[in-house]
């Protein structure tokens, strides 16, 4: 009986066509699966319902007027949890984790200039009660970024 977290082959499939393209057809997908329609409508069902994966739309920020990105490490006085749910409340934060080692919060951010990341970092991160320092890494070039976990 699989885990909650094992994926079989068909599921690795199933994962890698839909990340090309989300809006594949159940018809389609079942040919390159080698499964039902409906086995498959069922399959992608499941991935969904335990969480395995989304299917959703994924933009591009800077084609979205977002062309000021960065990671802001923040270093905490406190709790870094309380901290990190606190930030994650900022609209322009679209990653918060809590790490180990120089930080103990990564938070990434992303802006329509540098102005609007002052007005962010300085104005609303800043003063969320408990940080103590903040580290603003700049994005510069997005050299590689993937979907395709646990399916090569």
């Amino acid at each position: 009986m699989k885990s909650e977290h094992s994926i079989d082959e068909a599921d690795k499939v199933i994962l890698s066509e839909l990340q090309s393209d989300g809006r594949l057809p159940y018809s389609k997908l079942a040919a390159v699966v080698g499964l039902s329609e409906a086995a498959t409508r069922q399959r992608v069902h499941r991935l969904v319902e335990r969480g395995v994966m989304q299917i959703v739309a994924v933009t591009d920020p800077a084609k979205m007027g977002f062309g000021y990105q960065a990671m802001v490490g923040v270093n905490v006085h406190g709790n870094p949890q309380l901290v990190a749910e606190e930030i994650s409340r900022i609209e322009n934060a679209d990653y918060v984790v809590i790490t180990a080692g120089r930080y103990d919060v990564i938070v990434e951010i992303f802006c329509r200039d540098a102005g609007q990341m002052l007005q962010i970092v300085g104005g609303q991160l800043r003063s969320i009660e408990g940080v103590a320092k903040t580290e603003i890494l700049s994005y510069l070039q997005l050299v590689k970024q993937t979907y395709d976990w646990g399916t090569v």
